[in-house]
């Protein structure tokens, strides 16, 4: 079986983790949002995409669900004594080695998605980890700051603010420009199924799906999404920022909704929602309940044992 998913940060990374464990025979691809992406320190960030790489491969810090395990923050706290101003987004000790890593491999001339293969040498994810796009798309944030409008970059927004501050606008600039990574449409076309984990669906997956011919190719395939809100709370995160920005209420029916069904211009066949949400309803679409929380790796992996189930009926 050939899978593609599209994937955003913790919740995507920890859900894949289980879809690996119910399909071990399974030929993955995921394909990683990069509009969180920032450059800081001199250094390409990609948030979404080390995640993902850092959770298949065995890295990740599972309490914090980013960044490297058993980290240090000397070099952060150095920052800090230096009074730098972006000294908010921490980088830990060993991180900063994959960073300066890509940032090497990109001023060589190396494209993002040559990098990404090259840092996956050494954690062998067990799948095939694509950048959306090799081009640099940035997400920025409208929001008032300081009694003026203002548009800050969404990490700013995300990590310094804690999504604190109500979003008037969400853009994912440069993604009307950009086009998929190598690799990403062949994937698609050639995949069984599509899976849309439980990773936000505005500054996540949404972004993913601005990446022109990235939605269209979808559309020809069966696409099953597992919704990131639960009892009309977003499992992890501030998704419920996002969602309000663009108008769309917290609850799973309403994301359902968003992404809407295949037969209606949208992507979704089967939409998986907690057993909370039982009652939702997304005209076109088969929705299904089933325990949503992953506690752990078997709750994880019997979630998404139920996304592929719902696939192939």
């Amino acid at each position: 079986m050939r899978i593609v998913s599209l994937a955003g940060g913790i919740g995507g990374a920890r859900f894949l983790r289980g879809l690996q464990a119910a399909a071990p025979d399974a030929e993955l691809t995921v394909v990683v949002n990069t509009g969180d992406d920032i450059t800081l320190y001199g250094l390409r960030i990609c948030p979404d995409l080390d995640t993902v790489m850092y959770t298949l491969g065995g890295g990740i810090d599972e309490q914090r669900g980013w960044g490297r395990q058993d980290e240090t923050f000397h070099a952060k706290a150095e920052l800090e004594a230096y009074d730098v101003p972006t000294a908010w987004f921490g980088l830990g000790d060993r991180d900063l080695a994959t960073h300066l890593v890509r940032r090497q491999m990109l001023d060589a001339g190396f494209p993002l998605s040559e990098v990404t293969r090259a840092l996956c040498a050494r954690w062998q994810p067990g799948a095939a980890l694509l950048p959306m796009t090799d081009d640099q798309v940035e997400t920025y944030v409208r929001v008032e700051l300081d009694g003026r409008e203002r548009a800050i970059h969404f990490q700013e927004w995300w990590v310094k603010h804690r999504a604190a501050l109500p979003a008037r606008a969400i853009v994912a600039v440069g993604a009307e420009r950009s086009t998929p990574a190598p690799g990403v449409l062949d994937a698609i076309a050639a995949a069984d199924v599509v899976v849309l984990p439980p990773s936000n669906p505005v500054v996540s997956i949404g972004t993913v799906l601005q990446v022109p011919g990235i939605a269209e190719a979808l559309r020809a395939k069966t696409v099953v999404g597992v919704s990131p809100v639960i009892g009309g709370a977003p499992v992890r995160g501030m998704a419920d920022a996002c969602l309000s920005a663009i108008g769309v209420e917290t609850n799973a029916e309403a994301v359902g909704r968003h992404y809407r069904a295949r037969s209606d211009g949208g992507l979704l066949d089967g939409w998986l929602v907690d057993t909370a949400d039982a009652a939702a309803t997304v005209p076109g679409v088969e929705v299904r309940a089933v325990p949503l929380l992953m506690t752990d790796l078997p709750a994880a992996a019997a979630m998404a044992r139920a996304a592929l189930d719902l696939a192939g009926a």
